[in-house]
């Protein structure tokens, strides 16, 4: 189960880098609504560019932890239930707009993942 918990902590960071770093002004398919990029779509669940760029930099700082957390264990499950509930929250966004279950996939994937690392490692 270690190397499973490893596997998932590096595949979490990497896929938060991803969305926040490369894709944020990218359309994707799962993108809120009809948003077309990050700052579209937080508008869309109600919520402000303020608000966009302090969740941004949790999830960042999260996904960093969770890669420190190789060398410095004690950082990972804190970093993974912090990020499992923003992952609760970025599903709950999904379904206040009323989007179709695929869109809230990729969070509900990043939420399982989170919880896996949390409860094992």
């Amino acid at each position: 189960m270690e190397t499973v918990v490893l596997v998932l902590q590096i595949v979490i960071a990497l896929g938060i880098a991803n969305v926040w770093l490369v894709r944020s002004s990218k359309s994707t398919a799962y993108r809120g609504g009809s948003a077309t990029n990050m700052k579209e779509e937080f508008a869309v669940y109600g919520l402000s560019e303020g608000v966009m760029k302090l969740i941004g930099a949790a999830k960042l700082l999260l996904a960093a932890a969770l890669i420190v957390g190789i060398w410095v264990p004690q950082l990972i499950q804190p970093a993974a239930i912090g990020m499992a509930v923003l992952m609760v929250g970025a599903v709950s966004m999904h379904a206040k707009v009323k989007d179709p279950l695929l869109k809230s996939l990729p969070a509900t994937a990043m939420l399982a993942m989170s919880a896996i690392v949390a409860i094992f490692v």
